[in-house]
C-alpha cells in the first residue's frame, strides 16, 4: 500500500478530461491559504453545549450480533427523526471548538462545556487529542447522547484531515509533507470507521415508523412491503446500513470536491448530452457505416454503430458523473443531470414510475408520501411486476452494452440497477465501491425474493435466512429466464451471507487487485469486523495494531500510530456506553480486559506527551486496580515536577474519582494516596557507582523523596467537590499521620553531628506550615486521635528547631576553628556565642517541660492481658562505619548482627517473652538489611499503660544498633534507618495494628540523650570562652532526676561521653577562675 496515496474513493486533484466541459468553474486562488481554514480556534471555552433535536433514547441495533431488534419508543417525530443525521451534519462543523480547562477548576470550569465556532484550526496531534477528550467528557457527563458523539468524532476527523491536507502553506519539506498527507489520509479513514459505527449502532431502526406509515396507506405497495421487510429482517437491515454508509462516504467526498475545487460532478452546459457533432455530420450527408444514421438514443444498438468520437467521449464523461452520483446515493441529482444534458430518456430509465424512489428505507417512504400512482399500477398489473420488468430491462441493457463493447460507466450504471455483479465489479477499483456494489446487489436480490414470496401469498411463516443460506433460493426460482425470475448465474453471483461478501472482497479473482490489497489496511479490517459484529476479534485486532513491539515493551511508545491508539481508546468507551447489557454479554470480558489495556496505554501516552489534564477522563473509566496503579505511577513520575504539574494531577484525581468508595468496586482518590504513601517508604532498587561513603550519603538523601510525597496531601481540593470540608480535613489528617511517621525515621538518621540540615524533615515542616494555619474545627471534630497527632507534630517541630539551632552553632564553630584565634574578629566570636546560647535555651526548654514530656509514649493499650498478643518491629537499615562509609552486608554479617541484638536483652527476657530476631539482606537493595524483631506483649510493654515511656524491650534491643554499641559486633558500626514500623499482631490473626509507642519510645531513647550530649558540647565551648553560666549543672541535675526518668535512656558509651564533657567544662571553669584570681591579685 502506498503510504502517501490519496483516499481511494475521492481524489480532488484529479483533473480528468471531462473538466473541459465544466461550467461556472471558480477561479483557483493563487494564495497558499487553505479555503478550509477560518478563524483561529479558541481552545478553552466556557460556553455550554447546545444540543438540537429531540433527545430520544434508542436501543442500538443488534443485527450484527444476531440478536433481535428491540422496539423503539412509542412517541416519535417522523420528520425530525429521519432528518436527524442531516441536521447534525449541517451544524457539527460549527460546534467543533470545545472548552477544556487545563486544570479543571470545578464544575463551572470543567470539560462539560462546548463552544460553537465557525471553523477549526488544528495545531498538531495535541489539539486533536484535546478535541476528542472534550467531546468524550461531554458525553460521559450526559450532555450529549453517545450516538451523537460518534457523529462528532467523524466530523472532527474530517475537519482535522482537511486542515492538514489542504491547509499547508508550502513551508514543509518533502518528507514532512508526505507525513502530513499520510496523517490526513489516516484521519479520513478513521472518519469512515466512525461513520460505519454510527450507521450500525447509533442509527435508529425505523421499524415502528414503517408500520405507522403503512397502516394509513392500505393497500400496501411493493415498496412499502420491501421497506417493512428490510426494517424487520436482520440481514437485510445490515445490508441497508452498509449501503447507506458507503453512499454517505462518497457523498462526503463530492462535497469536499466542491468545497476545495469550486466545481462539482454534474455541472455541465445545457444539452451537453446531445450529439451535436454527429448531428452536424448527418446534416452534411456524410456517409460512414460506422456512424449512426439516426439521432435517437437506441440508434447505436439498433444500427450497430456509434456517434462521432467526440460525442461518444462526452457521453462517457456524462455517464462517469452519473455513475459517481449513483455511487453517492444521489439518484435525484443524477436524473436532473440527465435532463439538463438533454437525455431525459436516461433519467426515466434510472428512476421509473415518475421519479418514485424505490430504495427500501424509511426516508424513501417519507419522501414518496402517498403512493396512489404505484398502488393503481400494482392493483392492475400485480404487485412488484413493474419493478421486476424495470430490473430485467436494466439487466438486459447492461449485458447488451457489454456485448457491444460499449461504455464501461453506462454498463456499470445499469448493472447496479439489476444486481449484475459480473458487469458491475470491473468498474469498482477501490474497496468502498466494490463493497457498495456487493452489498447493494445483495440487498436488491433479497428484496426481489421477498416480493416474489409476497406476490405468491407465502409471506407468513417464511424464514428469509434459508434463502440467503442457499438452501431454498435456487428452488424458489424456475429455470426459465424472464422478468419473473432472475437467471441462476446472476443469483450465484450474490454472497450467501456477510462473511462470504467480505471474502469476495479479499479475492483478486473476483474484484480488482487494489480492492483485495485494501482489505489489509488497518481501518478496512476494523470496518469488516464491525460489519460482522465480531467485537471480540475487533478488540484483539486493535490491541495488535497498537501494542508495543517485541523489542520495546514500554507503554509509553506504542508500536502503532498514535492516531490509531486514540481511535482504539475512544472506540472502547463508545462501545461500553452505547451498547446494551444484553448485547455486551457475549464479549463483556474481552471488552473489559482488552479495553482496559487500550485505555491504559492511551492514558500513559497522553501522560508521556505532558497532557496530564486529559488523562483523568480515560483513567476514570478503568477498572479499580488499573486506575489506582495508573495514578500511582503518574504521581511517582511527576514527584519532582513543578507544583503546577503536580496540582494538575491532584485535581484530576479529585474531580474524576470519588474521594472514598464505600463498596470498593471503583477506584477512589483515598486509595491512590494510601498507595503512593506506602510505596514512597519502600526501599527502591539503586545502583551505586561511587565510593562507599557516597552510598551512605545517597541513602540519607532518599529522605527528601519521601518528604516530597506529603505535598500531594497539602493541596487544597476544589471547593465544588462533595463534602469539601470533610475531604480537606481527611487530607490534612493523613498528612499529619504520615509526617509523624517520617519525622521519627528522619530523627534516627540525623544523629550525626554535622552542620548539614536534615532536608527531609524541614521540607515536611514547610509543606504543612500553611495548611495548619487554617481553622482546625473540622479537623479536631473528625477523628479522636487528631489531637494526639497534632501534639506529636508540635513536638517534632520543636525538636527540629532545636536541631537547627545546634547545627547553626556547629557551622559557626567549625568556621571559627578554621581561622587562627588571633585573626578572629569580635563579631565572629559573638555570633558563635549567641548561637550557642540560643541552642542551650531552646534545648533546655524542650528537656525541662513539666507534665508534658517530649514525645510522650505512655500509651494505654487497647488489648487486655487475657489476649495472646505479640509486638513486632520491622526496620530497613544500612550498616555504617564510624567514618561514614557503608558496610556491605553478607550472610555472616547478618548472623553476627542477629546474635549481637540477642545479647542486648537479658536471657530472662529472651526466654519469657519469646524474643525472635531475624536479619536478612534486602531483596531490593544489596547495601541494606531487613531487621525483624518479635516478642510477646506483657503488662507495661504492649498491654496496659506503658509507664516507662522508652519503647519497651524491642526499642531497647534496636537502640543499641542505632547507637553503634552492640556487643559481640564490630565496634562503632551503627544502623542507618530508612524505614521503621511497629505492630501489634495476634497469633491466630493476620491483621495488624500500629504500635506507635515502640517507635516513639525508641525516638526518646535515641534523641533525648543526643540532645543532652549536644548541649554539653555547647557548654564546653562556652566554658572555653569564659562563660561561667552553669548550664552543665542543670543538665547533670536533669539526667540524675527521677522526675524526668532520662538516665535509663543513656547507653554506657553515652554516659561516658557525658562525663567527659562534664570534666572538660569543669576544667575550663577552674582554669578561668584561676586566671581571674591571678588577675585580681
Amino acid at each position: 500500500m502506498e503510504m502517501d496515496a490519496e483516499p481511494s474513493y475521492f481524489d480532488p486533484k484529479d483533473l480528468s478530461s471531462r473538466e473541459q466541459y465544466r461550467r461556472y468553474r471558480k477561479r483557483q486562488s493563487t494564495s497558499n491559504t487553505s479555503p478550509l481554514i477560518g478563524q483561529s480556534v479558541s481552545k478553552f471555552s466556557d460556553a455550554r453545549l447546545l444540543y438540537e433535536g429531540n433527545n430520544i433514547q434508542r436501543r442500538p441495533n443488534t443485527a450484527l450480533l444476531l440478536e433481535e431488534i428491540k422496539q423503539e419508543v412509542d412517541n416519535f417525530d417522523t420528520e425530525a427523526t429521519w432528518k436527524r443525521r442531516a441536521s447534525i451534519d449541517s451544524h457539527v462543523a460549527s460546534e467543533l471548538k470545545f472548552g477544556f480547562d487545563s486544570i479543571r477548576q470545578g464544575a463551572s470550569h470543567s470539560l462539560k462545556h462546548i463552544k460553537q465556532e465557525d471553523e477549526i484550526v488544528v495545531e498538531g496531534g495535541d489539539s486533536t487529542s484535546r478535541l476528542f477528550a472534550s467531546l468524550l467528557d461531554s458525553a460521559l457527563q450526559e450532555l450529549m447522547p453517545f450516538s451523537d458523539l460518534i457523529l462528532r468524532f467523524e466530523k472532527t476527523c474530517r475537519s482535522v484531515s482537511e486542515s492538514i491536507r489542504y491547509g499547508s502553506t508550502g513551508r514543509h519539506r518533502v518528507v514532512e509533507d508526505r507525513f502530513m498527507q499520510q496523517k490526513a489520509r489516516l484521519l479520513l479513514d478513521e472518519a469512515a470507521s466512525w461513520s460505519l459505527l454510527w450507521y450500525l449502532f447509533g442509527k435508529g431502526n425505523g421499524s415502528i415508523k414503517v408500520k405507522f406509515i403503512i397502516a394509513f396507506q392500505a393497500p400496501t405497495t411493493s415498496h412499502q412491503e420491501a421497506c417493512q421487510f428490510v426494517a424487520m429482517d436482520l440481514t437485510a437491515q445490515l445490508c441497508l446500513r452498509i449501503v447507506l454508509w458507503l453512499e454517505g462516504l462518497a457523498s462526503e467526498s463530492l462535497d469536499l470536491a466542491n468545497k476545495v475545487r469550486g466545481s462539482h460532478v454534474g455541472s455541465y452546459f445545457p444539452s451537453f448530452g446531445v450529439w451535436h457533432r454527429t448531428q452536424k455530420f448527418l446534416k452534411d450527408r456524410s456517409d460512414d457505416p460506422a456512424i449512426v444514421h439516426h439521432m435517437d438514443f437506441d440508434a447505436p444498438t439498433r444500427e450497430i454503430a456509434q456517434p462521432i468520437l467526440d460525442d461518444k467521449k462526452q457521453d462517457e464523461s456524462l455517464l462517469e458523473d452519473i455513475w459517481t452520483l449513483l455511487r453517492a446515493g444521489r439518484l435525484e441529482e443524477a436524473c436532473e443531470l440527465c435532463r439538463s444534458a438533454g437525455q431525459p430518456w436516461r433519467a426515466a430509465s434510472l428512476c421509473p414510475f415518475g421519479g418514485f424512489d424505490h430504495f427500501p428505507s424509511v426516508e424513501a417512504i417519507h419522501k414518496n408520501g402517498k403512493t396512489r400512482t404505484l398502488q393503481a399500477i400494482e392493483m392492475e398489473m400485480g404487485v412488484a411486476r413493474q419493478w421486476r420488468l424495470w430490473r430485467w430491462a436494466s439487466y438486459c441493457t447492461s449485458e447488451k452494452i457489454a456485448e457491444q463493447d460499449g461504455g464501461k460507466y453506462e454498463m456499470a450504471v445499469y448493472a447496479a440497477q439489476s444486481s449484475n455483479l459480473r458487469r458491475l465489479l470491473p468498474i469498482c477499483t477501490d474497496w468502498e465501491s466494490a463493497c457498495w456494489a456487493m452489498a447493494k446487489s445483495w440487498l436488491d436480490v433479497q428484496v426481489d425474493v421477498e416480493l416474489s414470496h409476497f406476490q405468491q401469498g407465502r409471506l407468513e411463516g417464511k424464514q428469509f435466512g434459508e434463502d440467503i443460506n442457499g438452501s431454498s433460493m435456487q428452488d424458489n426460482h424456475s429455470a426459465k429466464v424472464g422478468p419473473d425470475s432472475w437467471p441462476h448465474h446472476v443469483l450465484d453471483q450474490q454472497p450467501r451471507d456477510l462473511p462470504a461478501l467480505l471474502q469476495k472482497l479479499h479475492s483478486s479473482e473476483v474484484v480488482h487487485e487494489a480492492v483485495s490489497r485494501a482489505c489489509k489496511e488497518q481501518h478496512r479490517q476494523i470496518e469488516m469486523n464491525l460489519m460482522l459484529g465480531d467485537i471480540e476479534h475487533l478488540l484483539e485486532l486493535l490491541w495488535v495494531l497498537i501494542s508495543p513491539s517485541e523489542d520495546d515493551q514500554s507503554f509509553l511508545r506504542p508500536h502503532g500510530d498514535p492516531e490509531m491508539l486514540r481511535f482504539g481508546a475512544h472506540l472502547v468507551l463508545v462501545l461500553r456506553n452505547l451498547l446494551d447489557d444484553d448485547m455486551k454479554e457475549a464479549f463483556k470480558e474481552k471488552l473489559t480486559t482488552v479495553g482496559d489495556r487500550i485505555l491504559h496505554m492511551y492514558a500513559m501516552y497522553l501522560f508521556s506527551k505532558h497532557q496530564e489534564e486529559l488523562v483523568g477522563i480515560y483513567a476514570s473509566q478503568l477498572t479499580r486496580h488499573l486506575c489506582v496503579d495508573l495514578f500511582v505511577e503518574m504521581m511517582e513520575q511527576r514527584l519532582n515536577s513543578s507544583v503546577h504539574v503536580k496540582y494538575k494531577l491532584f485535581l484530576l484525581g479529585m474531580e474524576y474519582l470519588p474521594f472514598s468508595s464505600e463498596d470498593g468496586s471503583k477506584a477512589c482518590f483515598e486509595e491512590i494516596i494510601e498507595r503512593v504513601l506506602l510505596r514512597s517508604r519502600e526501599t527502591k532498587p539503586n545502583k551505586y557507582d561511587g565510593k562507599l561513603s557516597d552510598v551512605a550519603e545517597q541513602h540519607r538523601l532518599q529522605s527528601l523523596q519521601k518528604a516530597m510525597v506529603i505535598q500531594w496531601l497539602c493541596f487544597t481540593p476544589p471547593s465544588t467537590i462533595h463534602e469539601f470540608k470533610i475531604v480537606n480535613a481527611k487530607l490534612l489528617m493523613r498528612a499529619l499521620l504520615h509526617s509523624n511517621t517520617l519525622f521519627r525515621e528522619f530523627a534516627l538518621i540525623s544523629m550525626w553531628r554535622v552542620p548539614k540540615m536534615p532536608v527531609g524533615a524541614h521540607m515536611l515542616l514547610s509543606f504543612l506550615a500553611e495548611p495548619l494555619k487554617q481553622p482546625k474545627d473540622t479537623l479536631l471534630s473528625f477523628e479522636e486521635d487528631v489531637s494526639e497527632n497534632l501534639h506529636e507534630f508540635e513536638d517534632w517541630r520543636e525538636y527540629y528547631a532545636c536541631d537547627a539551632t545546634y547545627r547553626n552553632w556547629l557551622k559557626f564553630e567549625l568556621e571559627n576553628e578554621s581561622v587562627p584565634p588571633a585573626e578572629l574578629s569580635s563579631e565572629e566570636k559573638e555570633r558563635a556565642t549567641a548561637a550557642a546560647v540560643e541552642t542551650l535555651d531552646s534545648s533546655l526548654a524542650l528537656l525541662l517541660r513539666e507534665g508534658d514530656p517530649w514525645m510522650n509514649a505512655a500509651y494505654n493499650s487497647i488489648y487486655n492481658q487475657t489476649e495472646n498478643i505479640f509486638i513486632e518491629l520491622h526496620a530497613t537499615a544500612m550498616l555504617c562505619l564510624p567514618s561514614g562509609e557503608c558496610m556491605i552486608p553478607d550472610a555472616t554479617t547478618c548472623t553476627t548482627l542477629a546474635s549481637a541484638l540477642y545479647s542486648s536483652a537479658s536471657e530472662d527476657d529472651v526466654v519469657k517473652r519469646d524474643l525472635r530476631v531475624n536479619i536478612a539482606i534486602s531483596s531490593s537493595d544489596n547495601y541494606c538489611i531487613e531487621v525483624a524483631l518479635r516478642c510477646l506483649a506483657v503488662d507495661g510493654d504492649g498491654l496496659g499503660i506503658h509507664e516507662s515511656n522508652d519503647g519497651g524491650l524491642l526499642a531497647t534491643v534496636i537502640a543499641a544498633g542505632f547507637k553503634g554499641e552492640l556487643n559481640r559486633f564490630q565496634s562503632g558500626v551503627s544502623m542507618e534507618i530508612s524505614r521503621l514500623d511497629a505492630w501489634y499482631v495476634k497469633e491466630e490473626d493476620s491483621l495488624r495494628s500500629p504500635a506507635n509507642y515502640i517507635v516513639k519510645g525508641l525516638c526518646r531513647r535515641c534523641c533525648l540523650p543526643e540532645i543532652i550530649l549536644r548541649c554539653m558540647q555547647v557548654s564546653v565551648s562556652l566554658a572555653e570562652t569564659g562563660d561561667l553560666t552553669n548550664h552543665h549543672d542543670t543538665l547533670i541535675e536533669l539526667v540524675a532526676s527521677s522526675q524526668y526518668r532520662i538516665l535509663h535512656l543513656f547507653s554506657r558509651h553515652q554516659l561516658q561521653e557525658f562525663l567527659l564533657f562534664e570534666r572538660e567544662c569543669t576544667l575550663y571553669t577552674m582554669e578561668f577562675e584561676e586566671e581571674l584570681s591571678v588577675t585580681d591579685s
